[in-house]
């Protein structure tokens, strides 16, 4: 049995790191989020761009925080994996390789300057955590369509964590209860875990929300430093 078990990790492994292959031979622009393991809430954040085969690099190394409880694999482009997977309400952040889906925040549209789509956000602004609602792990103007969820998120916080923000393309398109409104968003303080996000300064989210750029094919890799090592073996990834 043991044997076997190992025998069906391989496949797996193998099969994610082919897919994994793929996915990056497009992409331009990297962000990298490692966690020294599944349980830790301090992490470290990187920017990366492609210059030929290499990668170089974009202003420094800077400290993140993460869900509670740590992380759990996401549905994002990587293959399954197996371990803790993410689950709504979980506390967990998603490990894995995801697309930026939307900037967001609380300026109004003519105000910014990103290449990312931008939704300026107002007490409208929702949303969505509630499986059963077609809306599932969407954001939605209350006014513009009908409620049919008991579960949801204001986008307007009274703390400004959301004053500026990326939707990650985790759980799209979205299968009930695997997790929902995952973003990149300002922290309350280094160290304070987060109900799933991955949280930063005000000064680093700015950074970043400059510089992705959709055109250039922006992945988020986020994951564990031993998870991200195994990546690596096969794919020219950053060094961070």
């Amino acid at each position: 049995m043991p044997n076997k078990l190992l025998s069906l990790f391989c496949l797996l492994f193998l099969n994610s790191l082919s897919v994994a292959q793929g996915i990056f031979s497009t992409c331009q622009q990297m962000v990298v989020v490692i966690s020294p393991g599944e349980s830790s809430v301090a992490a470290r954040m990187g920017k990366f761009e492609r210059e030929g085969s290499s990668w170089k690099l974009v202003g420094e190394v800077h400290p993140v925080n993460l869900g509670q409880k740590g992380l759990a694999w996401g549905k994002g482009m990587q293959s399954a994996k197996p371990g803790i997977q993410k689950k709504e309400g979980d506390l967990r952040s998603p490990a894995g390789i995801f697309r930026f889906e939307s900037a967001f925040g609380y300026a109004p549209a003519e105000e910014v300057n990103f290449k990312l789509n931008y939704i300026p956000v107002t007490d409208a602004n929702i949303c969505v955590e509630d499986s059963h609602s077609k809306y599932y792990n969407q954001i939605v103007d209350i006014n513009k369509v009908e409620q049919d969820w008991a579960d949801s998120e204001s986008m307007l916080r009274k703390d400004e964590q959301y004053k500026w923000g990326i939707f990650v393309k985790q759980n799209v398109p979205a299968e009930a209860d695997c997790g929902s409104c995952i973003f990149f968003h300002l922290w309350k303080k280094q160290g304070a875990g987060t109900l799933g996000c991955t949280a930063m300064t005000e000064e680093n989210m700015l950074a970043l929300l400059r510089w992705l750029d959709p055109a250039k094919k922006p992945l988020l890799l986020q994951m564990t430093e031993k998870h991200y090592r195994e990546y690596a073996r096969v794919v020219e990834l950053p060094r961070i």
